[in-house]
């Protein structure tokens, strides 16, 4: 079996992203959890273009790395001058590692046009750098910029640029789809072409301008190259680069091919969401194997269907990538979807039972005015045991009250006072906030908290707020969705309302009910 090595440039092309602005630190962090799924190579960044990446370079050397090679970016040498005079050559050395990546221009276009030298020298600045650096016992890697545009426009330039590579050392020629434009059928039949004329190892390099970024690293694994590179969640720039979330479940489970350990595999949901974290940056739930609805299952014939054997709608097992099956309720959901989120609740329910249907019927009605619990499942928790009659409410709201006094144009207090009942008894409090879903949170943990130590752990992670009929203008319904985190995990809560504040009110009283009902 073919061994695949996978090459991550989050760090440099990933860092590219509209948004995205590594410290050294998340970087480092971003190094370990790499290093943790078995990834080949880890490419740091470009010793010569900012200081943060010299830094990088110095303080990966304290990593205890189990696996993996770190990697410097450069380019080849500038035209017309000695290379022991290139300052971008002689930084990539300093950053001490014992890979270093070269890209060269193999675009006839883009030699006389970007670079503004001729053909020749730019083969001559290929053979000079990468022999250069073989001399200093490097290993090489040769990143060939736009190869499959330069090989459409030009192809026997294209090669020798390739050849010239080899010739010198390089130890993987890496074929780039620079623009993102190739489509799979076309670099099938390109590296089909090349293939028999070279003998270093082939890699690829593709960006998803045209969406075909992981379909094109797939099909050059087909066709023989041993080498891939892209970036966790695809991160990049522009649409951004091949994503290894992807490329690494459909190499390992459906080309077969030897990557990655089945141990790593199941990391990979994980790693996708740890670095998202660290890029702050959300992660796709649609994103595929790794996105939180990858395996969601909506519609009630799909849930009755899978609960007779996933495999009716589930391309591979979640669990293989560490991800897991998710089944949402909402007005298209069936009895099936109730009993499977029952049980998951540990509630045994006669699907036939009156009970199960009227709360059909009145979950539906709930999200015709706008709920939505598939971001909400706690609430949705609160709702089945509250309509079974196996939970009961452990406060109830008598009253609030919301003061906001405005002192300047840019300056204001909120004051919220409520009044709420627990176990017969009324109890009042005050408390001062940012705002007024703040200002209430403050006053109900004034009293619960006494009473019910456990809220003291709950952290409001996330606040969302939509709009539900913008025709309604200042009237409209407003849908309210709360993430709430303790020590041991999150969980999300739900209101609707005509007013923000009194849905906001409802979402956080059920993500403090719902922790008390654990």
């Amino acid at each position: 079996m073919r061994k695949i090595f996978f090459y991550d440039t989050t760090l440099r092309d990933g860092a590219q992203t509209e948004g995205i602005s590594f410290t050294v630190k998340d970087k480092l962090k971003i190094t370990a959890l790499l290093d943790a799924i078995g990834i080949d190579y880890i490419e740091g960044g470009w010793p010569g273009s900012n200081p943060k990446d010299i830094e990088f370079f110095k303080e990966v050397k304290k990593l205890k790395l189990k696996h993996a090679k770190i990697t410097a970016f450069s380019s080849t040498k500038r035209a017309n001058i000695k290379i022991e005079e290139d300052k971008n050559i002689q930084t990539l050395l300093e950053a001490d590692t014992p890979v270093v990546a070269i890209f060269g221009k193999t675009w006839d276009f883009h030699v006389t046009e970007a670079l503004k030298t001729t053909l020749d020298e730019n083969l001559n600045m290929i053979k000079e750098t990468v022999s250069y650096l073989k001399s200093k016992g490097k290993e090489v890697v040769f990143d060939a910029e736009h190869f499959f545009d330069g090989y459409k426009n030009n192809p026997e330039y294209a090669v020798k640029c390739l050849k010239v590579a080899e010739d010198a050392g390089s130890d993987v020629l890496c074929l780039c789809d620079t623009n993102g434009g190739c489509l799979a059928f076309e670099v099938e039949k390109i590296i089909k072409e090349i293939m028999p004329n070279l003998k270093a190892s082939v890699g690829i390099h593709a960006h998803n301008d045209s969406e075909t970024a992981v379909s094109v690293s797939g099909m050059a694994v087909y066709c023989g190259a041993s080498h891939v590179q892209g970036t966790i969640n695809g991160y990049g720039e522009r649409c951004g680069n091949a994503n290894l979330c992807s490329i690494i479940p459909i190499l390992k489970l459906k080309m077969k091919t030897d990557c990655v350990t089945d141990e790593a595999l199941k990391k990979l949901t994980e790693i996708s969401r740890h670095v998202a974290e660290i890029a702050n940056l959300p992660q796709s739930a649609h994103q595929p194997f790794v996105g939180r609805s990858a395996f969601a299952h909506k519609g009630g014939i799909h849930v009755s269907a899978i609960l007779k054997n996933p495999k009716t709608y589930e391309h591979i097992q979640p669990e293989l990538v560490g991800n897991g099956r998710r089944v949402t309720i909402s007005d298209q959901s069936g009895i099936s979807n109730l009993m499977y989120k029952a049980e998951k609740y540990g509630l045994k329910l006669d699907s036939k039972s009156k009970e199960v249907k009227s709360l059909i019927q009145k979950l539906k009605q709930l999200e015709h005015e706008g709920y939505q619990f598939e971001e909400g499942e706690a609430s949705f928790e609160l709702l089945v045991k509250k309509t079974l009659g196996i939970y009961t409410p452990f406060f109830e709201l008598q009253k609030y009250t919301i003061e906001i006094i405005q002192k300047t144009e840019e300056s204001f207090t909120v004051k919220a006072a409520i009044k709420i009942k627990v176990s017969g008894k009324s109890y009042e409090s005050e408390a001062i906030g940012d705002g007024p879903v703040n200002a209430l949170d403050a006053a109900l943990r004034k009293v619960l908290e006494g009473i019910y130590p456990a809220i003291k752990a709950i952290k409001l992670m996330d606040y969302k707020v939509r709009v539900l009929d913008s025709k309604e203008g200042t009237a409209a319904r407003v849908r309210v969705i709360i993430e709430s985190c303790d020590e041991d995990k999150c969980w999300g809560t739900v209101g609707v309302s005509t007013n923000v504040i009194e849905a906001s009110y409802l979402a956080l009283v059920d993500s403090l009910e719902y922790k008390l009902v654990q």
